[in-house]
Formats: structure tokens, C-alpha cells, sequence
């Protein structure tokens, strides 16, 4: 059954002001990342390796919100959830409620397009075992806080996740009481809806933490709010 809960907050940011929603190629934030990032480098020469940017159009009034990019996902192809299981699920779901058109082939030239639809990650790199640590994901927040900010027309945010949850909270500066983490949960932020879901990850389907249609209801339920 779908929670809703109510939150009397405006749409305010925390963490220090930055230029740019987007991290520097070579962001030296966060240390343990970047020494990751570029052992990376040295191995696969080839690939992206570097902070992945959100994909998608600021004036959408969709923001889905992962994780991190995963080591031979984003953070090879360059784009967010683009060449590996979890992009499969999230893509062939937006295709199917209109918030993509064209065909997702798992690469960044495929041609795919987001519609009224923008994907972001809590932290921008690829930490090692997909974990990234609390002081990282604080350090990473601002370029979310960014990214929110500069979407004009946002109206709906979902959060694969709890870690996705609890720092998009902290982003629109909302208690954590108030908005509960629950697959399904639905939480007003002023004039925004926060859906929260299981991340699409293959552990998690594999386990049945997440089905596809569980994903699917999350979507549809995102769809009759925006519509």
C-alpha cells in the first residue's frame, strides 16, 4: 500500500555554493574516488572514467535519482545506468510509460531520448564495490542540491534506494522522521512528490527485494501524478 506523508518545507539546499551542477573531470573531492578513478584509468584506458553528468533536460519535471555509476555501467559508458543490468530494467520501464523514446541499446550513441524525464546519482564516480562511504556521498551532495535547483519545472523525484532517499533529503534540507524510506512511499516536499523505490539493481531482482512489476507500479503511480 502506497504511504503518503506530508512535509512543510521549501524546495532549500544545503552544502557550499558551487559553480556548476557537474563535478571537474578530474574532482579531487573525494580522495579514495579519485585514486579508484584513476587506477581505473591505467586499466581500461578506453572507457569514460570520470564523473558521470545527469542525463537528460533540466526543464524536465521528472528527476530519477541512483546510487552511483556502476564500475562497467556509467562509469565505462559515460552515461548514468547505460551498459549494465540495472539500466536494462530503468530504461525498458521509461520506454514503457513514455518518459523515453527510441530504442535503449545499453551504449551512449544508441539514440535513446529521456522525455519530461532527467536521470542524476547521489555520488557522481564509481566507488569501489559499488559502496561509496558516508563523507562521500555528504562531499557529492552539493552537485545534487545543484542539479535540483537548476530544474525549473521539477514536479517529481524518485529515489532508487535508501542511500539515494536519505541524501535527497538532506539536499532539500527535510527531516528524515517525516519521510520514512519504503518501496512505494510517495512524500510531499512543498510542491514536489519524493517517490521512493528498491534500487534496480540485479542483486536486488535476483532476490526478489524487486520485481519488475513492483517497478512498474512506481512509474505508473509517477505518471498519474505528473499527468
Amino acid at each position: 500500500m502506497t504511504r503518503i506523508s506530508t512535509i512543510e518545507s521549501g524546495r532549500q539546499t544545503t552544502g557550499p555554493a558551487l559553480p556548476s551542477a557537474e563535478p571537474d573531470r578530474n574532482c579531487p573531492l573525494c580522495p579514495r574516488l579519485a585514486d579508484f578513478r584513476k587506477a581505473a584509468r591505467a586499466k581500461e584506458p578506453a572507457w569514460f572514467n570520470a564523473p558521470v553528468a545527469s542525463f537528460g533536460d533540466p526543464d524536465a519535471r521528472l528527476l530519477i535519482v541512483g546510487l552511483a555509476p556502476g564500475l562497467q555501467g556509467a562509469n565505462r559508458t559515460g552515461r548514468p545506468f547505460t551498459g549494465d543490468y540495472a539500466g536494462d530494467l530503468l530504461y525498458a520501464t521509461l520506454l514503457e510509460y513514455g518518459f523515453a523514446e527510441g530504442r535503449y541499446q545499453a551504449r551512449p550513441d544508441d539514440g535513446l531520448k529521456l522525455v519530461d524525464c532527467r536521470i542524476s546519482n547521489a555520488v557522481r564516480c564509481v566507488p569501489p564495490q559499488n559502496k561509496p562511504l558516508p563523507a562521500e556521498i555528504r562531499t557529492c551532495r552539493p552537485f545534487l542540491a545543484m542539479t535540483i535547483a537548476g530544474m525549473p519545472r521539477l514536479r517529481a523525484i524518485v529515489a532508487l534506494g535508501r542511500i539515494a532517499h536519505d541524501t535527497l533529503l538532506k539536499a532539500l534540507d527535510l527531516r528524515a522522521s517525516a519521510a520514512p524510506f519504503g518501496h512505494g512511499a510517495v512524500h510531499q516536499a512543498g510542491h514536489l512528490k519524493l517517490h521512493d523505490s528498491y534500487h534496480c539493481s540485479r542483486y536486488n531482482t535476483n532476490t526478489g527485494v524487486l520485481t519488475a512489476e513492483m517497478f512498474r507500479r512506481v512509474f505508473a503511480q509517477v505518471k498519474a501524478a505528473l499527468d
